[in-house]
């Protein structure tokens, strides 16, 4: 099949530039080859779709791909998770369907990261509010995760099944629906609707006042915003908190809290430091 100089479109040049990436030998793919990487042939093998048909998307003929046709390039490929997103969006102008797989840990640069900020208490939680990493901080000011099983870090099981952490929270019921709302347009956001069934079904059992806030269907968002601790010794802490996305891992995310005044800052240190 001959090869063209040129590609007409953005999606052409990506797929060109990939597919010249790639080592015949690795494949099993032998014989003498004028330019390096796989013939078109070779990919459109792997992707298990029509020779012409590849050619064609290399060449900007033919109209759009499928989002099947496209996972199958990405496949054939062997497109990073940022490659295949950038061949949907060269192709179809949108980003690839979510599908939701539930992270158990961290990086240990990411934990480095909350490890740096000793005297803000900061989390690492899933799209369905797992909390998979925290600091010293975290521990001390907010929940001691460590010490519970892993399947009852999750900040909403928390919040409607722990009375620590309800006690802790100054004003629990606006809490409650906040968190709710929140952790609804979450896992909607990265296609978790599957794997939170168990989680609301249960919490809906068992607690009447997360199934009237489940019921009533509303979304937020959690930027940033404040927070009210009630602690037994040092009393009420005003936090501040913000959250950041996690480059690369649209299923994570993470929540910094930081002392809302000078005196809950003094609090802070002082809870820190006994």
């Amino acid at each position: 099949m001959t090869e063209r100089s040129s590609t007409t479109t953005p999606l052409g040049a990506f797929l060109r530039d990939r597919r010249a990436r790639m080592d015949p030998a690795s494949f099993g793919f032998g014989g003498r080859r004028r330019t390096p990487g796989l013939r078109r042939e070779e990919v459109a093998q792997r992707a298990n779709i029509s020779p012409t048909w590849y050619t064609w998307l290399e060449q900007g003929r033919g109209g759009s791909p499928s989002a099947d046709v496209l996972d199958r390039l990405a496949k054939g490929l062997m497109l990073t998770e940022p490659e295949r997103e950038h061949l949907f969006l060269l192709a179809l102008g949108r980003p690839p369907a979510v599908t939701y797989s539930r992270p158990d840990h961290v990086t240990p640069r990411l934990q480095r990261v909350l490890d740096a900020l000793p005297n803000s208490p900061a989390i690492i939680k899933t799209a369905t509010w797992d909390v998979i990493a925290w600091n010293a901080a975290a521990a001390r000011l907010l929940t001691d995760y460590g010490s519970l099983p892993r399947e009852e870090r999750n900040v909403l099981r928390l919040i409607f099944t722990n009375p620590v952490a309800r006690t802790a929270q100054d004003d629990w019921w606006n809490v409650a629906r906040y968190v709710v709302g929140a952790f609804r347009a979450d896992a909607a956001r990265a296609g978790a609707g599957a794997e939170i069934k168990a989680l609301v079904d249960e919490l809906s059992r068992i607690s009447p006042e997360f199934e009237s806030l489940w019921r009533e269907n509303d979304v937020a968002s959690h930027a940033d915003g404040m927070k009210r601790l009630r602690h037994p010794e040092h009393g009420i802490i005003e936090l501040e908190f913000s959250a950041f996305a996690v480059e690369g891992r649209p299923d994570l995310g993470m929540l910094v809290y930081n002392p809302a005044t000078p005196e809950a800052a003094r609090r802070v240190a002082e809870l820190l430091s006994a």
